[in-house]
């Protein structure tokens, strides 16, 4: 059975978003992948008053700036497609009232036939939490946390009740209800993340940043299930963040996924044995245009698909 694939939609400056979401989306799915994806970048400071993942002195990456909204992009991209699944990698929850992100992820669930997935993580952006106005940065697990518990209560039958430190729902019909269970999946490593993954998610999302490591994470997450007692499934969907070169990157320090089209495929084949369910490409700001883009995934597609993945 062949691996699943996902593409990134086009959420940076240099698309028009109206435009090029529907268009690429379409295209996408057209071509045979099987998901589409956004990701949460809420603001990009300027001057920088953080370093890229609180790590001093890293700048942000140009991509980050003037990023699209991500559930109002995955709602174009509903609109243009009929199969796809449409999920995020990853919405910043605490960014975000758990109430209102609940009836959002439910009504777009709802429009497009129960295709929605919803990663969920807690960011790093001291600026994006302070904009954001909802909670401070220090209690952004806590909310996470919540965000969880409103979205099992809202996505549940009626009436729904709710009492949390954010939220407060007495008794109310909340609707229009998700198509199906919308599935949760986390992004975990810390040995706190880890522990909320086996206990409250639907799947585990990693960033793939070569075979071996993947390979042993993903052990790692298995074990401490089976450890845990969990009898459920957990599924797996990677990132693979793409830096694309038209020619062969061929210096000793290259990374996994940096190259032309054949070392990317070389790269996703070898991830690929690591055995999860999905892997979707981010092409970042590589691209100049969505036609690039379009052209860049159909190739990536069909080698990978030649490739045996």
């Amino acid at each position: 059975m062949a691996t699943r694939l996902g593409l990134s939609l086009p959420q940076t400056h240099q698309y028009d978003i109206g435009r090029d979401v529907p268009d690429v989306a379409r295209a996408a799915e057209e071509i045979g992948y099987e998901s589409l994806w956004v990701f949460e970048r809420a603001l990009f400071p300027e001057p920088a008053t953080q370093g890229l993942y609180g790590m001093p002195g890293v700048p942000w990456p140009p991509a980050y700036r003037g990023l699209a909204e991500p559930l109002v992009t995955l709602t174009l991209a509903a609109s243009a497609t009929r199969r796809a699944r449409l999920g995020t990698s990853v919405l910043v929850a605490p960014l975000h009232g758990p109430f209102q992100l609940a009836r959002a992820l439910g009504t777009l669930d709802a429009a497009s036939g129960g295709r929605v997935v919803a990663g969920l993580g807690t960011g790093w952006s001291l600026d994006e939490y302070a904009a954001a106005g909802v909670a401070p940065f220090e209690e952004r697990g806590q909310v996470l946390d919540e965000v969880l518990d409103v979205c099992r209560a809202v996505w549940g039958p009626d009436p729904v009740h709710y009492e949390g430190r954010l939220t407060k729902i007495a008794s109310a019909v909340v609707a229009p209800k998700p198509a199906r269970p919308i599935p949760v999946l986390l992004p975990a490593f810390s040995k706190k993340s880890l522990s909320r993954l086996i206990e409250r998610g639907d799947g585990w999302m990693p960033v793939a940043m070569g075979a071996e490591q993947l390979a042993a994470q993903w052990q790692g997450v298995r074990d401490l299930a089976a450890e845990r007692g969990r009898t459920e499934p957990l599924e797996s969907v990677a990132r693979i963040n793409l830096r694309y070169t038209a020619k062969s990157y061929d210096g000793a320090d290259r990374a996994p996924f940096q190259g032309n089209i054949d070392q990317i495929v070389t790269d996703l084949a070898a991830h690929a044995e690591v055995g999860l369910d999905e892997y979707f490409l981010d092409f970042g700001d590589a691209p100049r245009d969505a036609g690039e883009l379009k052209d860049l995934a159909a190739e990536v597609y069909s080698a990978a698909r030649a490739a045996g993945v």
